[in-house]
C-alpha cells in the first residue's frame, strides 16, 4: 500500500496534500513562499497539529530562500514570516514550537556565518523525519492498551493526514491492527469540518481496518450499550503542568461520557504537542468562521441570517483522561512534567 504523503519538499517548494478535497480527490498544492504556507494552514489545506508544525518550519525555509543575501534583510524577512505563520492558528502548540525553533536556528546560523537556507532546510527535513519516527514509537507504546477484539472509538483525524506520516491516535490503532489484533473502529463524523467521516474513514479504508462512521451525537449511547472498548484521540496541545488536553471540539463530551460509562479514554500525542508552561486559562481557543457551522459542503443548512458559534477546540481535564501515550512511553496526566527532560533546551 502506498503511504500517504501529507507534505513533501521538492525543487525548492513545499507540496501539501489538499485535505479539503478528500476523500474524493488527491491533489497537492505547491507553496513557493511563506505566504502560501500561511494561507494553507489558515484555510486547512494542511491540518493536524504535527503536520502544521512541520509545514510551518518549511514556511520559514521558504522565507529565507526569497530574502536575499544581506544579513539585516534576511533576519527581517524571517521574523516577518514567523509572525505571519504564527497568526494563522492560535491553539495548536506545534506551530509555535516549530517556528520558534527555526527562528532560533536562523539567528544562530546568521551569527556564525553559515548558509542559513541550507541549515534551515536540513532542520525542517529532520523535523519531518522525527515526526514519523515519534508516531511509530507512540504506536508501539500504545498498542498494548488496545484489547484484542475491541471496538475502538477515535475522534476527528489524528492519523497520517494530521502528521507527516503514520499518525498519533490512528498510529496506535494501526500498530495494534498490524500486530494481529482483531479490532474495529467507530468514527464520529466530527462536525463541522467532518474530519472523521472524510479523513479518518479514508485512512482506515486504505489501511484495511474495519470501521463504521457514526454521528457525533451517537457516541454516548453506544458507550451506554457496551459497544465501545476504549477511546483513543489525538491532541493539539497537552498542558504538562496540569494534565489538561486541548483537542478538537467534542473531545470533552466524549471524555465525560467515557468516564460515566467506564470506558478507558486515551490521548496520543508527541512531545512537540506538549506545553510545559501554560495553564488552561492561558490557552487561546480558536473560533472559526460561523459559515462552517451554517453550511455543509458549501450548501446552507440554516435559515438566512442565522448566527452560529464555532469554537474549534475544547479542554479536557486530567481526571477524565486514563493515560497519555507519547513516544517516550505511557504517562498518567499527573506525571507529564517528567517529560520535560526530553525536550531539548533550544526547542522551547
Amino acid at each position: 500500500m502506498r503511504e500517504l504523503r501529507t507534505l513533501y519538499w521538492k525543487g525548492g517548494s513545499l507540496y501539501l496534500l489538499d485535505q479539503r478535497l478528500l476523500p474524493h480527490r488527491e491533489r497537492y498544492v505547491r507553496c513557493r513562499g511563506y505566504r502560501d504556507v500561511a494561507r494553507a494552514i489558515r484555510e486547512m489545506i494542511v491540518r493536524g497539529a504535527p503536520a502544521i508544525g512541520v509545514a510551518a518550519a518549511y514556511g520559514i525555509v521558504l522565507a529565507c530562500k526569497t530574502a536575499g543575501g544581506k544579513k539585516a534583510m534576511l533576519e527581517a524577512r524571517i521574523m516577518e514570516a514567523a509572525e505571519a505563520i504564527k497568526s494563522t492558528r492560535p491553539t495548536a502548540v506545534n506551530l509555535f514550537w516549530a517556528v520558534d525553533r527555526m527562528v532560533r536556528l536562523a539567528k544562530e546560523a546568521i551569527e556564525s556565518g553559515l548558509d542559513v537556507y541550507e541549515t534551515l532546510l536540513q532542520e525542517a527535513n529532520r523535523m519531518a523525519e522525527a515526526d514519523i519516527e515519534a508516531n511509530r514509537r507512540i504506536g508501539e507504546y500504545g498498542k498494548g492498551l488496545i484489547p484484542d477484539g475491541a471496538t475502538v472509538m477515535t475522534y476527528c483525524n489524528a492519523g497520517g493526514l494530521a502528521t507527516v506520516g503514520y499518525g498519533t491516535a490512528i498510529g496506535v490503532i494501526r500498530a495494534a491492527f498490524e500486530g494481529g489484533k482483531k479490532i474495529s473502529v467507530l468514527v464520529p463524523e466530527t462536525r463541522p469540518k467532518l474530519q472523521g467521516a472524510r479523513l479518518t474513514a479514508y485512512e482506515l479504508k486504505r489501511l484495511g481496518i474495519p470501521y463504521k462512521i457514526i454521528t457525533d451525537n451517537m457516541a454516548s449511547m453506544l458507550m451506554s450499550m457496551g459497544k465501545v472498548g476504549c477511546i483513543v484521540v489525538g491532541a493539539d496541545r497537552v498542558l504538562a503542568r496540569t494534565g489538561h488536553v486541548v483537542n478538537k471540539i467534542g473531545t470533552l463530551g466524549l471524555a465525560i461520557s467515557a468516564r460515566y460509562f467506564g470506558v478507558p479514554f486515551y490521548v496520543a500525542a508527541p512531545l512537540s504537542s506538549f506545553d510545559f508552561e501554560r495553564k488552561p486559562d492561558e490557552v487561546k481557543i480558536e473560533e472559526r468562521d460561523e459559515q462552517e457551522v451554517l453550511t455543509i459542503a458549501g450548501k446552507s443548512i440554516a435559515p438566512r441570517g442565522s448566527k452560529a458559534v464555532n469554537l474549534a477546540f475544547d479542554i479536557t481535564p486530567p481526571e477524565l483522561v486514563s493515560a497519555i501515550i507519547t513516544e517516550y512511553g505511557v504517562y498518567e496526566p499527573s506525571g507529564l512534567m517528567l517529560l520535560e527532560k526530553y525536550a531539548r533546551p533550544h526547542t522551547g
